[in-house]
């Protein structure tokens, strides 16, 4: 049977609830999916669309809690392809192991009128990136196959056969994109600097490996990101034309690698933190492709940095600049019918974070003009239905990601479908399609890994089209998270989601463990998260508390702007606050016995909670700052740092001394779990070596742990399973 999850379950979750408080029953939380699922049909004829579903508990099994080989198990679901004629999505899925080696990646095929899934690839390498031909007969992805040194595209027809590589790069090929008739791919490569030809790059490759010493030089800033030193390969864009059927035709094209754009100095094919590709998009005509690069990066550590719109000949040349602003353009996208080009754009104003908007401008020429300003919220993915009548997008707001609805004409902005839980996130729909768009998404909730639906936005809610973990989830006990809001003392209005633990009972008291977001331009969401899932948090039995505090986003720009100046204290003493509230409202919380800990910017605000508050037990600190000081001068970006102190650290601006947690070691005595991967340039390991010398010189009760092999994420499974361990096990010893 097919699932129906989200905003169609919400009413009946409501109604269900309401029914239980009629009984005198217990909350809906503590029913199991499938007492749940039996009281359905009562409440289809009051307008909550009944539901079916093939996860079912098995007969006379209790729901148990949720271990890290389920969390780590669970298959995980790529972004879904969906092709033009809206019959077909293509996806890749993960089915992840403890040993990296024996994790599978392949694509699969999926019908949006539901119905059984089947396997496209089953290589032993991962595919990524798959794209859609304009006639939904062919993909294209990219891999690193059996006889491949780098990742090279590949081309499949459903009509049968191998996968047939169509290109050659001696430095690998990835983000391929089908012309519109089909006879070329674009893909995009990061190429040695001075270079034009694959000889080129393997003459280059060639004579680096054979020299004798090892050093790296630079002249300019950024020199590092997240996690790896950033080399001085430079994006280009290709195209490498195709016969009919589908096999490479001579060489590729470097269409912008003989330009006077990519010889600025500021030149950058990549994002301004060094993370990202180059986009690209085929102008509906197939003559000419739109990408997004950057002309200033060399300013990085003085000023913001932009990404600008271009278009360049198929047949290369020099690109011409389509925007000129300064600002963050990216994710250019036509509309079907290629009158309109859209994008999304990110204003250079001065502040650190600005929302994410959408752009459009009439094509060929026409200036942009920004749309749906009247909704204050980050557009997130983004599609457009075939006749170019509206565009349909996912966006933050309050712990979900929504899907809302905009008229092109009029420049209205709506909410789809009202919904309660989940978040949609890389919605796509299709071209081609006839009838009522063809719209697909990724979904999940805080209780449901990510897998593909159909939304429809006339049935309120979506269908599911995969359902790859469901069997897993069926035997687990995953009661879905709580919302509620408070009036902070500064009278913000702030929200949170708390999570009880398995086997919930009202009468009992628990253990509150106060987990912190990261970001800050973050938000929790009710969302099934690998790295601190709250259900595994909750397993031993505490009430996980989740505050979205000062900076989060998903409750307006200037929500999320007020964290400058006041990076720490504000959102620390919202995190209490929080804490303060949860206890006040729910009575099986135990205020005696209370952690709190975070990673990233949640672990800034953990180590600023050392600094400035005894009433936390024990805390957890993952990436944590000590010193604002330190982790300016040693992370990988440093201008949006200074911006939110208000000076750079020579000017001694207040906030540099007062809201600094290592200027407050002398109060440090709460103990406390310190953790770091030692490839995280985003917050260096001297950052966490200073709070555990401080730790030890203070005498606090610490554990340290470093990771030599992880970066800002802990991402090896043993690893994983490791830093859940002890986490737990530290507490245990003080809530316990």
């Amino acid at each position: 049977m097919i699932s129906v999850h989200g905003a169609v379950a919400a009413p009946l979750r409501f109604a269900g609830e309401l029914l239980m408080r009629r009984l005198s029953l217990p909350s809906i939380s503590l029913l199991s999916a499938t007492a749940l699922l039996s009281i359905a049909p009562c409440f289809a004829a009051q307008g909550a669309p009944a539901i079916a579903s093939n996860a079912a508990t098995p007969t006379g099994a209790v729901p148990r809690a949720i271990t890290h080989e389920d969390l780590w198990l669970m298959k995980r679901v790529g972004a879904p392809a969906l092709s033009p004629d809206g019959k077909w999505v293509v996806v890749s899925v993960s089915e992840p192991a403890y040993d990296d080696k024996a994790v599978v990646t392949d694509l699969w095929l999926v019908p949006t009128a539901g119905g059984t899934s089947r396997r496209l690839t089953s290589t032993a390498a991962r595919e990524s990136g798959a794209a859609w031909s304009r006639d939904s007969r062919r993909i294209a992805f990219s891999a690193k196959r059996e006889n491949d040194e780098v990742e090279q595209i590949y081309v499949m027809s459903l009509d049968g056969g191998e996968a047939l590589r169509v290109t050659q790069s001696a430095t690998g090929a990835r983000a391929p994109q089908f012309s519109p008739d089909g006879t070329a791919i674009a893909y995009v490569s990061a190429v040695y600097p001075g270079t034009l030809t694959e000889e080129d790059n393997r003459r280059v490759a060639a004579e680096r490996k054979a020299r004798k010493w090892n050093a790296r030089i630079y002249d300019g800033f950024p020199i590092r990101a997240w996690d790896h030193w950033i080399d001085d390969k430079t994006v280009r864009l290709f195209v490498q034309p195709l016969d009919a059927n589908g096999a490479a035709i001579g060489a590729a094209r470097n269409l912008i690698g003989a330009s006077a754009l990519v010889k600025k100095s500021g030149f950058s094919g990549r994002s301004g933190d060094g993370g990202e590709d180059l986009e690209a998009v085929w102008t509906p005509d197939g003559k000419a492709l739109v990408f997004t690069a950057s002309t200033n990066r060399n300013t990085a550590a003085y000023a913001f940095t932009s990404t600008e719109l271009f278009v360049v000949d198929a047949q290369g040349g020099e690109p011409r600049q389509l925007t000129n602003d300064g600002n963050a353009w990216s994710q250019p996208r036509f509309a079907p019918d290629g009158t309109a080009l859209y994008a999304q754009v990110e204003a250079r104003n001065g502040k650190v974070y600005t929302a994410t908007r959408l752009a459009v401008s009439a094509w060929p020429g026409g200036g942009f003009r920004v749309l749906g300003k009247s909704l204050d919220r980050s557009v997130n993915s983004f599609a457009i239905t075939p006749d170019g009548s509206k565009v349909y997008f996912t966006a933050e707001d309050a712990g979900l990601e929504r899907v809302y609805v905009l008229d092109a004409k009029r420049d209205v902005v709506a909410e789809a479908f009202p919904m309660t839980v989940g978040a949609y996130t890389n919605l796509a729909i299709a071209e081609r399609a006839s009838g009522a768009p063809v719209i697909v998404a990724n979904w999940d909730s805080a209780a449901h890994p990510l897998e593909v639906v159909r939304v429809l936005p006339a049935a309120k809610g979506h269908k599911a089209l995969t359902s790859f973990n469901d069997a897993r989830l069926a035997a687990l006990d995953l009661p879905p998270v709580e919302h509620f809001w408070f009036t902070s003392a500064k009278g913000r209005r702030i929200h949170n989601m708390i999570v009880k633990p398995p086997g919930f009972d009202p009468k009992k008291r628990y253990p509150l463990y106060v987990v912190i977001h990261g970001g800050p331009y973050n938000m929790w969401r009710d969302q099934w998260v690998l790295r601190w899932n709250y259900h595994l948090l909750a397993a031993p039995g505490y009430v996980v508390l989740l505050t979205n505090y000062t900076g989060s986003t998903g409750f307006g720009e200037g929500f999320s702007q007020a964290i400058e100046r006041d990076p720490l204290r504000t959102p620390g003493d919202e995190v209490n606050q929080g804490a303060d509230e949860a206890i006040a409202r729910y009575p099986f919380i135990d205020a005696t016995r209370q952690c709190a800990g975070g990673a990233s910017y949640g672990g800034h605000l953990s180590n600023w909670l050392q600094a400035s508050t005894t009433r936390y037990r024990c805390l957890v600190s993952h990436a944590g700052l000590i010193n604002l000081e330190a982790q300016w001068g040693t992370s990988d970006t440093i201008y949006g740092r200074e911006v939110t102190m208000g000076g750079p650290p020579w000017e001694q601006a207040a906030v540099w001394r007062e809201q600094n947690p290592i200027r407050y070691a002398a109060k440090f005595q709460t103990p406390v779990l310190v953790t770091v991967g030692e490839q995280d340039f985003r917050v260096p390991l001297n950052n966490t070596l200073e709070y555990w010398s401080a730790l030890q010189r203070q005498r606090v009760p610490s554990r340290l742990i470093v990771f030599p092999e992880e970066n800002h994420w802990v991402l090896k499974g043993e690893d994983s399973r490791l830093f859940y361990r002890e986490m737990a096990d530290w507490l245990a010893r003080y809530l316990k």
